[in-house]
């Protein structure tokens, strides 16, 4: 009877319990101030709390290798944003399930984007028609490279009217200091890292709303199709490390130096109040309208020969049930836009 009774204290124990119904997922993330929602989630048991046994891959240079590690199976879900759309049209069948970063309320979203020039370049602050005949880096397939493409047009500049050099962002300050590049294109915290190191560089531009940030939580379709519980649940702590973020943007910039190799706290405290002005995972026709307007643009220039229905590839059910289930996780959000809010069997029309 004793043994009895001591074999169901410890089958009933809470601990023993949820630890036998976790469920295990395997995520991965791109060395950027705006992905550090993840783990932030980790460190601070939002997973744990919602049932999840995540493991975290370690930090990609871009989206692309984070991509291309989800094809290896070296993560389930990762997070990557124009990426995506090179992925998609060369056959990867991924789909977004929300934001990691973004805007869900307004189309324009860009605050964590910069670009910086090195002393003597001959680039103006605030004259974007400064760039002709510049030599500036980019990722190419990623957000960076996207904003450099706006910024040109915004000038009225083409590509064929400076040189683009393909450069993964921690390489970009490197380049910078040596005169390999006249300026570069990138995401936190790489220019406020720029800015610190290098003599004499300056922030031509920093945000500016001139594209929509792309930033989802994306899964291969299979995978998205067995795993929606899991899914919602990996959302729902995502939604609350983000919500955390967003009040403690010092203690959040803590975490980004464990995550970020070589991240010192005063660029990451600077980087941080950036980030949480896009720290949003809801989805509304503000992130279609996102990815859509990104391949539009990178199709247009001649950086792809083909688009694709974003409808296809984006799932928004489980964050929409997120959403729903536990508004309080978006409490402190603006509300979004009646015209921009979506539900189920949402199409999106260009």
């Amino acid at each position: 009877m004793i043994k009895a009774l001591l074999l169901c204290a410890i089958l009933c124990a809470p601990g023993l319990a949820s630890a036998q119904a976790m469920v295990k997922v395997k995520a991965g993330m791109v060395t950027g101030i705006d992905q550090v929602g993840l783990p932030i989630a980790l460190e601070r048991g939002f997973f744990e709390k919602w049932g999840l046994d995540v493991t975290i891959a370690r930090p990609y240079a871009t989206g692309v290798d984070a991509l291309n590690a989800l094809q290896a199976g070296e993560s389930e879900v990762v997070q990557v944003g124009v990426p995506m759309i090179g992925a998609v049209l060369r056959g990867m069948d991924l789909v977004a399930l929300g934001n990691y970063s973004g805007n869900a309320t307004k189309l324009g979203s860009d605050a964590t984007m910069a670009l910086i020039a090195g002393a003597g370049s001959g680039i103006v602050k605030g004259d974007l028609k400064s760039l002709r005949g510049k030599r500036i880096a980019a990722s190419f397939g990623t957000i960076n490279h996207l904003y450099a493409l706006a910024l040109l047009e915004k000038a009225g500049l083409t590509p064929n009217d400076v040189t683009l050099v393909n450069t993964p962002p921690p390489d970009m300050t490197v380049a910078l200091l040596s005169k390999g590049i006249d300026a570069f294109s990138g995401w936190d915290p790489w220019p406020i890292v720029a800015l610190k190191d290098v003599p004499g560089a300056v922030e031509i531009i920093r945000g500016g709303d001139v594209i929509s940030y792309l930033g989802f939580n994306v899964a291969l379709r299979p995978w998205v199709e067995k795993n929606g519980p899991a899914i919602e649940k990996f959302l729902a702590a995502v939604s609350e490390a983000d919500q955390w973020m967003r009040a403690n943007p010092k203690q959040a910039a803590q975490v980004a130096t464990r995550w970020i190799p070589g991240l010192k706290l005063e660029v990451a405290e600077a980087a941080m109040q950036f980030n949480i002005q896009q720290a949003d995972r809801r989805l509304s026709v503000n992130n279609y309208r996102a990815m859509w307007s990104a391949e539009d643009r990178l199709f247009r220039l001649g950086f792809l020969k083909a688009t694709f229905d974003v409808n296809k590839h984006i799932e928004p059910k489980h964050i929409l049930k997120v959403m729903r289930d536990h508004p309080k996780l978006f409490s402190d959000l603006p509300p979004i836009p009646a015209g921009a809010a979506i539900g189920p069997g949402f199409v999106f029309k260009p």
